[in-house]
């Protein structure tokens, strides 16, 4: 019920960006035996990712390797190795699963937070977790903060008139 949930607003959230097929193909991997089953098995009270208990037993969680290495909405994804420095390293994202990235944030906010959502937990948890984000392409991380706090000072209706004005690449 929960990742149908999340998911559904997330097609909102994309109609809005003018995104609706992205919307439409959101986290369909959630469906699959690898991160369905695993997430029945490792869900607690619906306020946190099964992924953390999966990762507290067994050092690492199958389910979101799955999830990451299959949805371009997560920076993640974007990881790949660079031989000048020798090492893996945040790659550009391509604008339109930002946008996606964005939708998805708003989303989980809503789910999680149900009734006490405000349109600034969405910048919270980013901020929250910015220190320990290493592997995100730093204009990526500039474009969805920027989003972000204009979310949160300015409200949906304006972001996401911003977000559709905004070219994909």
């Amino acid at each position: 019920m929960t990742i149908t949930k999340h998911r559904h607003k997330v097609i909102v959230h994309c109609a809005k960006a003018g995104i609706l097929w992205q919307g439409l193909r959101h986290d369909l991997s959630k469906y699959t035996p690898t991160e369905f089953f695993r997430g029945v098995k490792y869900y607690s009270d619906g306020k946190k990712s099964p992924n953390e208990k999966e990762r507290q037993i067994y050092g690492y969680s199958l389910a979101w390797l799955h999830h990451k290495g299959r949805n371009k909405h997560h920076f993640e994804y974007w990881n790949d190795y660079n031989p000048d420095i020798r090492q893996r390293c945040g790659v550009k994202m391509p604008i339109k699963y930002v946008k996606e990235m964005f939708c998805d944030r708003i989303a989980a906010s809503k789910i999680y937070q149900k009734e006490n959502y405000t349109d600034s937990h969405p910048l919270e948890y980013f901020m929250g977790g910015k220190p320990r984000r290493t592997l995100i392409h730093p204009e990526t991380s500039d474009l969805l903060e920027k989003w972000l706090i204009m979310l949160s000072e300015q409200g949906e209706e304006k972001t996401f008139e911003e977000i559709r004005k905004t070219k994909s690449y």
